[in-house]
């Protein structure tokens, strides 16, 4: 493996893990609010959403860069915590 592998937060995590840690993190409602997609807000659900963010490459970056973030301060509000 090259070293921008290790670098790359999104490595090894697949589309539908993204969701489901935003969606356990946030809720649907918090979700929608900080990405207005429809799939967030009318009758979610994890297969929907998924479907939506799979041929909507806008949208999928909107949520990649959401899952970024959140893992970034979840990293600095536990110190101890181990980085990948």
């Amino acid at each position: 493996m090259t070293k921008l592998h290790n670098q790359d937060p999104l490595h090894g995590v697949t589309l539908k893990e993204i969701v489901t840690q935003l969606v356990e993190k946030y809720g649907w409602p918090e979700l929608s609010n900080r990405i207005n997609i429809k799939c967030f807000s009318n009758d979610p659900s994890i297969s929907s959403s998924l479907k939506f963010l799979r041929k909507t490459p806008w949208a999928r970056e909107k949520v990649e860069q959401l899952y970024i973030a959140t893992s970034r301060s979840s990293k600095e509000d536990n110190p101890y915590k181990k980085s990948s």
